[in-house]
């Protein structure tokens, strides 16, 4: 950008400032300066040309000081060529924003010039709503808010801008489907009718309980419910919400599974209430992997939006058709990268599955010996010796482990050998560094006096107290000894405190309750469908009781809700073939200690 004074006849006003389509503007307040002093304030222009007229100056900011200084020179009042602000050639971003930033400054410009002027930003300049935010100091809160008016039909958005229409009004319609907002014009030009405003337009938008029969997707004929006045009605309306949802959910479900079976490659109902905006969207065609997003009103009304990816999602799948994935297959795994657990919910998963494994492991002390023949081989993270503590930050996760069945079995025959190696019952450990006050040698004798049985006994606990949590050994133990979690864990809070993801719990909620069930509340928030989850497991709320149920995560071997990463099904995929034609495992017994059945210990020379 550079400086200059440039003469009034070879400036015009530049199709990009955001004014250049109003009439004349008002400068009463800022003409009586002009006329004493002319334009000080630099205009900001950019190079540009009339048709015939080479060497022009189109003003992307500052047309009022423009008009003052014609209407000086029309009364003879001449301060010379005026200074300006030259930006680069080809800048359309710049001098949108640049007009932008100094109509919001002087007058803010009423929401519509300024959702003109964004959506040209966003559609034609390629600037997201952060650095719009950034560019005119405005939160990404009010961009969204100004961008939403593009949800609006065009003559609500022009009864806005001549006043016609408040802004508390405004905002409402905006979430406002097309149908409503016709139906609201419509009531607008009625005169016998008066079109709901403000709080009340809310409150009709949202529908209450009186749910029409147009919201319906499902064939009314097959409906059982009440309805309140003729089919043939449009004012017709259901008398029970619940069992008008029971029947929409049903038939949602039904539109979701036949888009699957489409080859869509997913399709999204969304939380009900929410809104679908194309501006956080991009078109996608199925053949690359685009969605189907199915958005539901609280009014019970359902529009389904087909072909869109979000802006992350979308960017994923161009970064990977860059880099050679171009197959159906890759552009499916590159959308389904999102893990299917958060961090603190795969912690909760590995810990039980570890504390399980290694209960099991301390029935079978002879495969406990061959482990740790591997890990003398191989090495290992733990191997130093260190024992796994089954602990994390979070609290609630930590003490879930220490409740559960499989800690106390382990605990049990944990003391068992403590007593059996004759140290202190209250030691938290076997291993890592018990026995450092008498010395390895003392030790060392005394394992040497044991039964072998003993000995194996011992060293299941070792091993199961250096098994490191997590990792394919704990799925190479649980699933081989084929241990059974429905006798070492039990449904607690904290799993289903850490269960957020709206696809995960509906399946949960199929696996336990039903297809029926589920499908009838395939649009209940999270945590609706994990109360009922809650109250088949417990047979509460008059719902058949389930017994034995184990969530897939933490069966062995482990399975998944979703299409999307599971980190445990990962770690069994990799060794899983390596025991398929193993022989199953023999559980022995820790037998009491004998002492007319041990050898005499060895003389340890000095």
């Amino acid at each position: 950008m550079k400086l200059a004074n440039i003469d009034a006849g070879k400036l015009f006003v530049s199709k990009t400032n955001m004014r250049h389509a109003e009439k004349n503007p008002d400068v009463s307040d800022i003409l009586p300066s002009i006329r004493e002093r002319g334009v000080i304030v630099p205009l900001v222009v950019r190079p540009g040309e009339l048709e015939g007229q080479p060497g022009m100056f189109g003003i992307v900011a500052g047309r009022r000081r423009t008009h003052a200084n014609s209407i000086a020179l029309s009364e003879g009042i001449d301060h010379g060529p005026l200074p300006c602000a030259i930006l680069e050639e080809g800048d359309d971003a710049a001098a949108l924003e640049a007009s932008l930033i100094e109509n919001i400054q002087r007058l803010d410009p009423d929401e519509v010039s300024q959702w003109e002027t964004l959506t040209r930003l966003i559609q034609k300049e390629g600037r997201t709503v952060e650095q719009i935010g950034q560019t005119f100091g405005l939160t990404d809160l009010h961009v969204r808010r100004v961008l939403a008016l593009g949800n609006l039909l065009p003559r609500i958005r022009g009864l806005y801008r001549k006043g016609e229409i408040n802004t508390a009004t405004i905002r409402h319609l905006t979430l406002a489907s097309k149908a409503q907002q016709k139906d609201w014009l419509a009531l607008l030009d009625d005169p016998e009718q008066r079109a709901p405003t403000g709080d009340r337009l809310k409150a009709w938008l949202l529908g209450g309980e009186s749910i029409s029969v147009k919201a319906a997707i499902f064939p009314l004929g097959d409906y059982g419910g009440k309805i309140v006045g003729d089919l043939f009605e449009q004012d017709g309306f259901f008398a029970d919400a619940d069992s008008f949802w029971t029947a929409q959910n049903e038939a949602l479900a039904a539109k979701r599974d036949a888009y699957l079976a489409d080859g869509w490659a997913d399709v999204e109902i969304m939380e009900p209430g929410s809104y679908f905006y194309s501006y956080e969207h991009e078109k996608t065609p199925k053949a690359k992997g685009g969605k189907v997003y199915i958005s539901v009103r609280h009014n019970g009304e359902v529009e389904v939006h087909e072909g869109w990816l979000s802006g992350k999602d979308a960017r994923k799948a161009r970064s990977a058709e860059a880099k050679g994935a171009t197959t159906e297959a890759d552009r499916q795994a590159a959308q389904n990268a999102r893990p299917e657990t958060t961090g603190p919910l795969q912690t909760y998963i590995d810990l039980h599955r570890h504390a399980a494994a290694r209960a099991g492991l301390a029935d079978h002390p002879s495969v406990a010996l061959r482990l740790m023949a591997a890990h003398a081989i191989t090495g290992s993270p733990l191997w130093s010796v260190k024992v796994e503590k089954p602990f994390c930050r979070n609290e609630a996760i930590t003490e879930s482990v220490e409740a559960s069945a499989a800690e106390a079995r382990f605990d049990e025959k944990r003391r068992a050998v403590l007593k059996l190696l004759d140290f202190s019952p209250e030691e938290p450990t076997v291993a890592g560094g018990n026995g450092k006050s008498e010395g390895t040698a003392a030790v060392f004798a005394r394992l040497l006096a044991l039964a072998d049985a003993d000995v194996l006994a011992v060293i299941s606990i070792v091993m199961g107290e250096t098994m490191e949590a997590g990792s394919a050994v704990v799925e190479a133990v649980g699933s081989y000894l084929k241990v059974d979690m429905a006798t070492l864990w039990t449904p607690d809070d904290v799993l289903f405190d850490l269960i957020r993801d709206r696809q995960v719990a509906s399946a949960m909620l199929r696996e336990v309750a039903g297809k029926k069930v589920a499908d009838g509340n395939l649009t209940e928030k999270v945590k609706t469908q994990k109360a009922i989850i809650r109250d088949h497991l417990a047979g509460a709320s008059q719902r058949p009781k389930v017994e034995g149920w184990t969530p897939k995560w933490l069966r062995f071997p482990a399975t998944s809700y979703t299409a999307r990463p599971f980190p445990t099904l990962a770690k069994w995929k990799q060794i899983e073939r390596d025991f398929r034609k193993v022989p199953p495992p023999q559980p022995v017994e820790i037998a009491p200690p004998d002492p007319a059945a041990r050898p005499e210990p060895y003389a340890i020379a000095a």
